[in-house]
């Protein structure tokens, strides 16, 4: 089903909107509803994905114990996977004509991660809270794929599927931190 749209003149470039999105033209052959709605889902998930990498530098910084340097440096590396995540999640947005939303004042609003807490500073605790929030990303990530597919973009489908086979990988290697 077609969703009607309104279009807005500035100066020599027309830009769409609808809900609060702005589009841009694009010689994407995806359906002008199909990238609206890929926006918007891409935008979503772009806000748990920032959410997700804050989180996990919040575990960077703050990790104490004895196993200290092993685990700021696997916190570290986790923090550069998400922001190729956020990257690519962001570009797929823009590709389709849309903006991506990744400042701190849409994130703090859109975001659906669970809170991360600011007291904890024990390896096993921060794993326990990456573990949560890592498998929460990777839900998001498989519902996203639905999603796209649902609406027959199949890479956007395809990029959530890479994400959350990463982001499952990364989950065993947290989880096996708690064995023992």
């Amino acid at each position: 089903m077609r969703e009607s749209c309104r279009f807005r003149v500035r100066s020599t470039k027309v830009r769409f909107t609808r809900k609060g999105l702005s589009m841009h033209p694009t010689k994407n052959d995806l359906p002008e509803h199909v990238r609206f709605a890929m926006v918007e889902l891409l935008n979503s998930q772009l806000a748990v994905a920032i959410d997700l990498a804050l989180q996990t530098k919040q575990a960077h910084w703050n990790v104490k114990g004895p196993h200290f340097m092993q685990l700021h440096l696997f916190f570290d590396g986790l923090r550069d996977l998400v922001d190729g995540f956020v990257d690519d999640i962001a570009e797929r947005a823009v590709a389709l004509g849309g903006t991506a939303y990744g400042t701190t004042q849409y994130v703090a609003k859109a975001t659906t991660l669970p809170e991360y807490s600011t007291s904890i500073t024990s390896g096993k605790d921060h794993l326990q809270a990456l573990v949560t929030a890592f498998a929460y990303f990777g839900k998001a990530a498989r519902a996203a794929i639905e999603t796209a597919d649902e609406a027959g973009d199949a890479d956007t489908a395809d990029l959530f599927t890479g994400i959350s086979r990463e982001t499952d990988k990364q989950l065993w290697f947290l989880e096996s931190h708690l064995i023992g």
